[in-house]
């Protein structure tokens, strides 16, 4: 089984080791990716983070769904949800 995810603090930190500079710097540096890719993907665009991904914003049509307790079926509205593909460096990374 696969250990917990890192936590914001512990991908701060280890930032701060990669670059060779200061949490506090890192910390800023990940808020302003974090800012910057929440801002592009909200608006309708997309952002490719290089051997990592591609995260966009995907409209979903409107369509029929069902409710498992009940049975009852009713209309949802279109609506928006966020995706990612995974680069293929990171798929052949992760099996190889």
């Amino acid at each position: 089984m696969a250990s917990k995810p890192m936590t914001k603090t512990q991908l701060i930190s280890a930032l701060a080791d990669e670059t060779g500079s200061d949490k506090k710097t890192a910390g800023v540096a990940l808020d302003g990716m974090i800012s910057i890719i929440s801002r592009e993907v909200s608006g309708g665009g997309a952002v490719t983070l290089p051997g990592v991904g591609k995260i966009y914003c995907r409209e979903r049509p409107a369509r029929t769904v069902r409710n498992p307790a009940t049975g009852a079926t009713m209309n949802k509205d279109a609506d928006k949800v966020v995706k990612m593909t995974i680069a293929k460096a990171l798929k052949e990374s992760v099996n190889g």
